[in-house]
């Protein structure tokens, strides 16, 4: 049936029941007055044939002309299917999952904004192959495409940042009178959180208590001592409580790390938003670590661009830049030198690539790669230290968990061993770059890199502050 037949359906209908019901009406009257004995029977009978033939004659001719509720009635229902239709579409754009129709050759016909955010998809949609390189989903797709079942596929990305994602694809039928029979529909359910979330409950449980083992140990042991021969012994009494103070803010710190590192790498894969001056964030950090500086008689040089607007969590980037010169304070001796610099508009081959501060002897590795399109500039941050330097062979595994560089402290009161692992993951997370550079007795530059805010960013920002 044509389209214009199913939309004359309702009109034909509502014109039939009106002339039924006004024949009907007219011969029940007849019909009472031939019982009342009003009507004989031979004038009643050629009353009711002379309704019946009108009501044929109104039906046929006259009714689309004189009856223009039928035409209303027609419209009211097209309008409700066509309302029905629109209120569709808005709850398919207002859907937070990634929902896309394929039509025929994998061409993506539709596709709501979550699905556009999430596959990168421009104004112009094309291929479903062009921005979804997974084998499995796209054979799904064109089973569906022929009718198939409704199929669940699973797949993952490591890069550039680790994502895990489960795709619902399902065959649409189509009218009768369209071209391509069946459609696919494709739902996205990232499921990255979860996937994270379960790793990460038994990594912390594994890095605890291996971590925990020895602070936990000591602190039984010197218990065991004061409870036994030294327990009136005052000088190792002093002696002991005050390592075993040590111990418990080791321990402290670790775990505030490791729980600090599972927080990040939960939400690694969704980018910020916000955005923030590590400018600031700088000033904040060289004025909550001046008493370590102090204490260690180390010469701070500080190089600051005045503003470095960028996209980032302000807490996060504090995190980052604590961690780089904590870092350089505890592994550097009394009376070192260290500086703090901070770059702005650097452009995409720099951040890629960036020019060696310690000169050419100098050993560079790039831990965390920026994710950067033409046209993009950086902010960059550099925290320099005059140590003892890394070798080349121990740069890749700098940004490992619990790692330290052989011939590093590693007591009580030294670090976690977690700093460098979270400055990567924060990196990453801000799709930003980050490498070290060292050379043997010379020292070490650690380097971040962030994306600064465009000019409609800029704009943007500086309504907001007003």
């Amino acid at each position: 049936m044509s389209k214009v037949e199913n939309e004359s359906q309702p009109s034909v209908r509502i014109r039939r029941r009106d002339t039924a019901a006004v024949a009907a009406l007219g011969s029940t009257v007849l019909l009472l007055l031939w019982i009342f004995g009003e009507l004989g029977f031979v004038p009643t009978i050629v009353a009711i044939a002379t309704i019946a033939a009108l009501s044929v004659f109104y039906y046929l001719t006259v009714s689309t002309t004189l009856n223009p509720g039928a035409t209303s009635i027609a419209v009211t229902v097209e309008d409700e299917e066509e309302d029905q239709t629109v209120s569709a579409q808005a709850m398919l754009e207002t859907l937070p999952i990634p929902v896309l129709m394929i039509g025929g050759g994998g061409r993506i016909d539709s596709a709501n904004p979550a699905a556009r955010s999430f596959l990168g998809l421009g104004s112009t949609l094309g291929h479903l192959s062009s921005v979804l390189r997974q084998p499995e989903v796209l054979e799904a797709v064109s089973m569906a495409l022929r009718g198939g079942e409704v199929k669940t596929v699973e797949y993952s990305n490591m890069a550039p940042v680790e994502s895990h994602v489960r795709a619902f694809v399902a065959p649409i039928s189509m009218p009768t009178d369209s071209v391509l029979p069946w459609r696919a529909m494709l739902v996205l359910l990232d499921e990255t959180s979860i996937k994270r979330a379960d790793r990460m409950r038994a990594d912390f449980l594994a890095n605890a208590s291996h971590e925990l083992r020895t602070p936990l140990a000591s602190l039984a042991g010197f218990i065991e001592t004061l409870r036994g021969h030294a327990k009136d012994d005052e000088v190792a009494r002093e002696r002991f409580l005050g390592i075993m103070f040590d111990q418990t803010e080791r321990m402290q710190r670790l775990i505030n790390d490791l729980l600090s590192l599972s927080r990040i790498e939960m939400d690694e894969h969704v980018p910020p938003s916000a955005k923030t001056d590590l400018r600031t964030a700088a000033d904040d950090v060289i004025d909550m670590l001046r008493p370590q500086l102090a204490a260690k008689s180390i010469e701070f040089t500080v190089q600051l661009a005045p503003s470095a607007l960028i996209i980032g969590d302000r807490d996060q980037i504090t995190e980052v830049v604590q961690n780089l010169v904590e870092n350089a304070i505890k592994y550097s001796p009394e009376n070192a030198q260290l500086s703090l610099e901070l770059e702005t508009g650097m452009g995409r081959d720099e951040a890629e690539r960036p020019p060696l501060q310690l000169g050419g002897e100098s050993s560079r590795l790039t831990l965390a790669a920026p994710a950067s399109e033409p046209g993009e500039n950086f902010a960059v941050l550099r925290v320099r230290d005059s140590g003892k330097g890394i070798e080349r062979r121990n740069l890749p595994r700098l940004s490992e968990r619990f790692y330290r560089v052989d011939g590093q402290k590693s007591g009580p009161k030294e670090g976690t061993g977690l700093g460098l692992a979270i400055v990567k993951h924060i990196v990453n997370r801000h799709r930003g770059g980050f490498t070290v550079e060292s050379a043997p007795e010379v020292g070490s530059v650690f380097s971040v890199f962030f994306k600064e805010l465009d000019e409609k960013q800029r704009a943007e920002a500086a309504a907001a502050d007003e």
